[in-house]
């Protein structure tokens, strides 16, 4: 997800994304834990989506 698609979100729909992406990464976590995972790098690509997500708040927060 790129941050100008985040940027376009309203507070609601982040908040469903924000709880999506971190349930998505705990299933990822667990794929690799069992061995179960061929694409590792969507855990990082996860991540990254995750603390765009969060930043777009704050700063929409700070705005406030």
């Amino acid at each position: 997800m790129k941050a100008a698609e985040i940027r376009e979100l309203s507070a609601d729909d982040l908040q469903a994304k924000l709880k999506e992406a971190r349930a998505e990464l705990f299933n990822l976590r667990f794929q690799m834990a069992t061995s179960q995972l061929d694409n590792t790098s969507r855990v990082n690509q996860v991540k990254k989506d995750i603390a765009r997500i969060q930043t777009e708040m704050r700063a929409r927060e700070l705005n406030a």
